[in-house]
């Protein structure tokens, strides 16, 4: 089953994000492994990331095997606090 992942970065930045995006996913611009869409924009009091992964397993894949070291390591220019973070289970999904 298809697992959703938001983070809400209360004070991020576009040029956060942009930083923390090209430390974690392909340089190609494509998606992750397992990871199937990906949206992320400015909010009320930031900004926020939306992704869906082909499971639960292939999201903890992805933040354990390349978010988190990453994170860890530093990321130059990316979000300097941790997001409130919401998982779901996907109980639809519908594409144009």
């Amino acid at each position: 089953m298809a697992y959703g992942i938001v983070h809400q970065f209360a004070g991020g930045t576009e040029e956060q994000y942009e930083a923390s995006i090209a430390a974690v996913h392909p340089s190609d611009g494509s998606l992750p492994e397992g990871q199937v869409f990906h949206v992320a924009g400015p909010s009320a009091d930031g900004w926020i990331v939306v992704a869906i992964h082909e499971s639960r397993e292939s999201w903890e894949q992805f933040r354990d095997g390349i978010l988190m070291p990453q994170v860890q390591a530093g990321i130059e220019g990316g979000f300097t606090a941790p997001p409130e973070e919401t998982g779901f289970e996907v109980h639809n999904q519908v594409s144009a």
